[in-house]
């Protein structure tokens, strides 16, 4: 396989979609500074390819799947871009950084299993190519290979991949049960998308300081960055489900409602349906039109009804909510950053947090 192609591919995307290359950065330390977070993902993209081939033609194949669909690269970005708060790039943050994207890549995998997704990074998902078995199987090839990875990074950063995994299942297991009697649905789903996407995105800040010997004391701010910009990530993401152009997002409008996922904008809806007739009008068409086409008892026209429900979703004030709530994440990410000295590293850092939360796709 020709590396080149990715490679170019993934320094345009990350230096316009990720603002690393805009005008913010408009000094000489800083147009270096941006040179090496974006030679350091060159290498990154680099080792990904390698360290995802295998010798065996099937696992080859289906591993590098996803990885070859695209993806902006987030979690290796906050691992290079936090080390610059110590001895910068070097052989251990390399590591560190293909190892969280591997992780990523691996939970993807499980994650379309578990949702029953037919569309992944504009895709046929894995399962859907090949079956669940393979998609699992594929899965637990990468976590293998991104353990091997953090093995040689010493006991502080397995333990950090460990107790990250762990999150990361707990994560899937409290969306699959749902919430307990009594507990609040919201604060509910607001934890699994901590533990699922939450903990990764911090993991990966965290290893940059961890590998590149930055102070200690930098440590609690990327980590509480991370943890917060990941729960803006995904509720930006509960609002893209919504959207209607579906050759943006690669997924059918409403894919995860389909799926019966509430997000946090049903979660709102279903808050106000108690005191509120039309938002229990809405609510009740929407689950209906789901249910119906679930359990195949849908009629020629279910699509078209569960589709305009889901565009008057798009438009209803409880989506509005769930940006405010986006966006009031991300300025709490943002305030976790104080501590840092001011510098590139806190600059880029406050600019992807506007980058999420201005993401449309």
């Amino acid at each position: 396989m020709n590396a080149s192609v990715p490679v170019a591919r993934r320094r345009n995307t990350l230096s316009s979609s990720l603002g690393l290359g805009d005008k913010l950065f408009s000094s000489g330390d800083e147009r270096r500074f941006v040179k090496e977070i974006e030679d350091g993902l060159d290498v990154v993209e680099e080792g990904l390819l390698v360290e995802m081939s295998f010798a065996d033609d099937m696992a080859d194949v289906t591993s590098r799947y996803l990885l070859e669909a695209g993806g902006k690269r987030v979690r290796p970005l906050l691992t290079l871009l936090s080390a610059q708060l110590g001895d910068g790039n070097h052989e251990q943050v390399f590591a560190a950084a293909k190892a969280i994207e591997i992780t990523h890549l691996a939970s993807l995998y499980h994650d379309d299993v578990m949702d029953e997704s037919t569309m992944r990074r504009g895709v046929p998902t894995a399962q859907a190519v090949w079956g669940n078995s393979v998609a699992i199987l594929t899965g637990d090839l990468l976590f293998a290979r991104a353990s091997k990875l953090v093995a040689g990074l010493g006991e502080r950063v397995i333990r950090l991949q460990a107790d990250t995994f762990e999150r990361l299942c707990l994560g899937q297991l409290h969306e699959t049960i749902g919430p307990r009697d009594g507990e609040d649905e919201i604060a509910h789903y607001i934890q699994v998308l901590a533990d699922k996407t939450g903990s990764l995105i911090a993991a990966a800040a965290e290893v940059g300081v961890v590998t590149s010997n930055a102070p200690e004391q930098y440590r609690v701010p990327v980590v509480t960055f991370g943890e917060k910009i990941g729960v803006a990530f995904q509720l930006i993401d509960d609002i893209i489900d919504l959207a209607g152009d579906s050759s943006e997002t690669g997924k059918v409008p409403g894919t995860d409602l389909r799926a019966g996922v509430s997000t946090l904008p049903l979660l709102y809806l279903r808050q106000l349906a108690l005191t509120e007739p039309g938002a229990a009008e809405l609510l009740g068409r929407i689950e209906r039109d789901v249910s119906d086409i679930a359990e195949g008892r849908a009629s020629a026209d279910a699509d078209a009804d569960l589709d305009a429900a889901i565009a008057e979703l798009r438009e209803h004030e409880v989506t509005a909510r769930t940006l405010a709530e986006a966006r009031r994440w991300a300025r709490e990410a943002v305030a976790a950053l104080e501590p840092l000295p001011d510098g590139p590293v806190k600059k880029s850092l406050t600019r992807f947090a506007d980058t999420v939360v201005e993401r449309s796709n």
